[in-house]
Formats: C-alpha cells, structure tokens, sequence
C-alpha cells in the first residue's frame, strides 16, 4: 500500500491563497470514494495517506453476495480553520475547482472540521448535484436509491441523526470485541475520549449504553474529567457545531484539564477521535490505557505504535475501526440496508464484530501487530477485486 495514488493535485485559492489538495489513490469500476476534511495545515501529505487509509477500508468491507461493491479510496483536504469567516467561501471555491472530479469519480463527505449539512450546501452553491454523484451510473435504481439515501439522513435516534452515529457505533463494537476477547468486563471499563464532534460524540454514547464509563471528554478548549464518570447524553446535547462542550453543562463532579490531559487519563480506553498524528513517541509514554481505538485517520504515528506494542497496548487501527461511516452510506445507496436505524446498527455491529475478529485473529496467529494483519487482509482482497472489476 506504499504505491504512489492514480492522481494527486492541489489547488490554490485565488481569493484567500488557501490550499486545498485531492487525492485519487485508487479506482473500483471508475469511482473512488473518501471524505473532504478542512483544518489549519492540512497537507498534500496527510491528504495522500487518507486517500491510502480510504483504499484499505473500502477493500476490507468487500463481501461478494452483497449488493455494495468497494469503490476506490480517495480524499480531499482543505489548508484552512473550519472556524474562520472566510471558511466557508474557500469550501465553495474547491468544490467548484474539483466540480469535474466530484461529477465523474470521486465520491465525498465531510470529514474534520466539516458536517455533512455544510458539505452539502457548499456542494449545492458550487452547482454540483451532490456530493456523491459519480456513483449514481453503478446504481440499478438510482431515483429509489437517492431516496433511500435522503430518508436514512432524515431519521433521527435520541436527537442525533443516525448518519452521525453509525461510525461511532462502528467504534463503539470494535472496542466491545477487543473487550470481550481479553475477558474484560464493560462495566468498570473507563473511556477517555479525544475529539467530542460526530464520531467522539457518538462512540461515547454507545460505550456509555454499553457499560463503560466515560471518564474524560477533549474539545479545542481542554478536557473535562470526572473519575467517577461523566454524563455523556449532557455534553453531547451542550456542543456547538464544532463539537465544543458548554462549560456551563458542567456538573459540581466535572472538572476541567488542559487540552493534553486526555492522554494520560487512568482509563483502560482511549479514543483519540480528532485530528492525525496526535500520538507521537512523547505523547505514548503518558498513556496508560490498555486499548486504543483509532476513530480518527491516522491519530498514532509508527513509531508510536511500536514502544505502545511493546509494553501492552493494543492500538486498533483506523481503516477497521472508524471504517462504518462509508460503509453505511454505501450499503444503504445499494440497498443493503434500508432508511432503517435497527436495520442499520444490526448491519454495522455484525460487520464490524466480523471484521475486528477477523484482524486480531490475523494478528495473533502470524504474531505481527493488528494495524500489519489488517493490511495484509487487504493485499489479499484488492487482487481479487481487480480480477473481478478491473485495476480501474
């Protein structure tokens, strides 16, 4: 998976000097799919291992008797604070720049820093039909399955859209498994989470449902704490629109920590669900949880993984556990599933209890981290897609 991409370019906006980066890494029957991401720095580098990461997860939720076949994996990003006035303006701008991309083969999304309501707006100004438009020519009922698209994103579980929580619980299952192989009990387990946007915010939920305790919640402003466990449904209904908790939820147990404090929680999970390369070789030794579970894109750097393997911690890797969210767009456009929320959380919790199970089995027998078993579960399937639809 070290090849160079099908296609990598950067733009720059001739408004603000922004820079926005596409990468194709990959091609399935001429599409290719992954979301488009904004946040201050974002780089051609970064862009390039998500478009990799996007490849590997499509690859591994191939199944042949279902109506969903992988597409390729592509990614877009955009050099720019999502908070920014001028935001929004540079979105639009790329959008129209990558319009002939976006119409003819890649598939997108947001990402960080991006809701799905936004991408769609900005989709709509730049006089694109939709974000996911170059998939419609594989579709054998495309008017039935754009509504069974825009009625899945209309239904809402608890207050929160079920398009918001499928990733979470994708998270969510994937720590279960790994819970539930070593023994550990879910009640007692304590979670500290990095990130409380869409995938933080919904794989709390679904720990906390499950028995675990939530221990510490980071946003841009810090970490809350409470050892004795925080009231998840309360932060998440105090966050803004970028995720930001309202202190003023605070319950006379919370207590707020620096930004970092996350890390170093006593808490035998941590889920670092914001931005790439928060866990460098420093940042590993404050850690002293058992798992980590990656529901950001590349959160844990290499060398990273490696000292944490070598004392006990098991990182899951990204491409199995944040997979969920483009899976569920896909098996409910193909009509794998319906614009159903118990359809949906079935679907998502047997796959990902598959593929979890399927990658630490991988690990254990050939003695090799998850993230390598993973990756090798994909250099297995990607021939076999190609055999079967061709390189491109």
């Amino acid at each position: 998976m070290t090849a160079a991409p099908l296609l990598s370019l950067t733009w720059t906006d001739h408004v603000t000097g922004r820079r926005g980066h596409l990468v194709v890494d990959r091609l399935v029957r001429g599409v290719a799919s992954g979301g488009l991401r904004m946040r201050e720095g974002c780089t051609a580098e970064e862009v390039a291992g998500l478009a990799r990461g996007m490849t590997m997860k499509e690859a591994l939720h191939y199944d042949p008797s279902a109506r969903y076949v992988p597409l390729g994996g592509a990614k877009g990003g955009i050099d720019c604070d999502p908070r920014s006035p001028e935001a929004y303006g540079v979105l639009v701008r790329y959008l129209r720049a990558m319009r002939p991309y976006v119409e003819r083969f890649w598939t997108t999304g947001e990402d960080l820093g991006l809701t799905q309501e936004t991408v769609d707006r900005a989709v709509a100004e730049a006089g694109l039909d939709s974000s996911v438009q170059a998939v419609f020519p594989l579709l054998e009922d495309e008017a039935a399955a754009r509504k069974r698209l825009a009625d899945a994103f209309a239904l809402q579980v608890d207050g929160i859209g079920l398009d918001a929580l499928v990733g979470g619980l994708g998270v969510a299952e994937s720590v279960l498994v790994a819970l539930d192989r070593a023994g550990r009990p879910h009640a007692g387990t304590r979670v500290s989470v990095q990130g409380f946007g869409t995938m933080g915010a919904a794989t709390a939920r679904f720990l906390a449902r499950a028995g675990l305790t939530v221990v510490a919640v980071a946003d841009v402003r810090g970490t809350v704490v409470n050892p004795d466990g925080l009231d998840v449904e309360a932060l998440i209904a105090a966050r803004d629109g970028h995720g930001t908790v309202d202190r003023a939820a605070l319950r006379p147990g919370d207590r707020e920590a620096p930004g970092d404090a996350w890390l170093a929680v006593d808490a035998e999970v941590l889920v670092p669900a914001a931005v790439s390369y928060a866990i460098g070789a420093a940042e590993q030794g404050r850690i002293r949880a058992r798992w980590i579970a990656e529901a950001a894109n590349m959160p844990v750097l290499p060398e990273a993984e490696e000292a944490l393997a070598a004392r006990g911690v098991t990182v899951l890797p990204d491409v199995v556990v944040n997979s969920c969210t483009n899976a569920w767009w896909w098996w409910t456009l193909f009509g794998d599933v319906e614009a159903d929320a118990d359809q949906s959380f079935a679907r998502v919790r047997s796959a990902m209890r598959d593929l979890t199970g399927a990658v630490l089995d991988r690990a254990e027998a050939d003695g090799v981290l998850p993230r390598t078993a993973a990756h090798a579960l994909v250099a297995e399937r990607l021939p076999v897609i190609a055999e079967r639809y061709g390189w491109y």
